[in-house]
């Protein structure tokens, strides 16, 4: 098997389709097994903060929010198992907490409570005022919404709260604690939302972290230099900052972008900012600047779905695609 980066550009233009095989028989995936990481929750720690909920609501009897605010500053898991009630992102809690409250609770601040709470679940919240009027608003937007039963749903939609557990309101969340889930509803459940989902995409990063890794140890092994971004780092000369430029910004000979994803469409969103590099490598050459090699360090099978966006990413990086 013959890849692309061992063969002439010319000869790419000419015959593409073989070069295209060649990398989707080499794509592998590792989508069954996710990283931990920091903050990943064990179901006995997730079980503590669930039955101390059912405790100080008396088994889901009622939901007063400022028994349950009280419990949460004691221990502050209580809130992801609220989050996990809801069927809510913290991002989503947030936004629906500032349209029925008035406070203002930022995706960010959201975002950041729920990692801070998955790195110590157990450490009592002793935090600014603000910090706590935000969480009370949270935690009084959730009792809302867990005790009020869905009405009046569209034929054409469905609510975000018409599950099992919370369709009814709160006497259908005391049913389903008091009984137990029926397992065909737990699996229909999943389906809706996919297993591990959040914490899949809380690891997200390290998934890619992995590969820059690897990228990093070979251009070290081999005495290269190089300069690695970080996120959302403006760049002189990039409107869309690669991830490695070797040796650096002032100089660029070679640029890395490096993505393993299972999913299709992130993998169509990188293609198109690997052709967009291209061009930009080529209007460099024009502007009378330094013309740069682009290379494209590529895994998971997101990358083996479509053979039309391949042949652009070959293209635009003249066969450098590295997987």
């Amino acid at each position: 098997m013959i890849f692309p980066f061992e063969v002439d550009c010319k000869d790419l233009v000419q015959d593409i389709e073989p070069y295209v095989s060649a990398i989707f028989s080499s794509l592998e995936s590792d989508f069954m097994a996710m990283p931990r990481g920091q903050g990943f929750i064990e179901f006995p720690v997730f079980e503590q903060g669930y039955e101390n909920l059912k405790q100080v609501t008396k088994g889901f009897q009622e939901m007063n929010p400022n028994n349950v605010i009280e419990a949460v500053k004691k221990m502050p898991l209580i809130l992801i198992v609220l989050r996990s009630i809801l069927g809510f992102t913290p991002p989503e809690w947030a936004y629906v907490t500032s349209r029925k409250t008035g406070i203002e609770v930022s995706q960010g601040f959201a975002r950041t409570l729920d990692r801070n709470i998955r790195l110590k679940p157990f450490k009592p919240l002793n935090s600014s005022e603000l910090t706590l009027q935000r969480v009370d608003a949270l935690v009084t937007t959730a009792c809302q919404l867990i005790v009020s039963p869905v009405t009046g749903s569209a034929t054409d939609k469905i609510h975000r709260l018409d599950k099992a557990d919370t369709q009814e309101g709160l006497s259908g969340l005391r049913n389903l604690a008091n009984m137990g889930v029926p397992y065909s509803m737990l699996l229909y459940e999943r389906f809706l939302g996919r297993p591990f989902a959040g914490h899949r995409d809380s690891a997200s990063d390290l998934i890619g972290d992995s590969l820059e890794l690897a990228i990093e140890n070979l251009l070290v092994g081999a005495g290269i230099s190089y300069r690695k971004t970080k996120r959302a780092e403006k760049i002189p000369g990039f409107d869309q900052t690669p991830d490695f430029i070797i040796p650096n910004e002032f100089n660029p000979q070679v640029v890395i972008e490096a993505k393993i994803t299972e999913d299709d469409g992130t993998a169509r969103d990188k293609v198109t900012r690997i052709q967009h590099l291209g061009e930009l490598s080529y209007s460099s050459k024009n502007s009378g600047n330094t013309r740069f090699e682009v290379i494209a360090c590529i895994g998971g099978r997101g990358f083996g779905v479509r053979r039309e966006d391949m042949k652009k990413m070959l293209l635009a990086t003249q066969g450098n695609p590295i997987n």
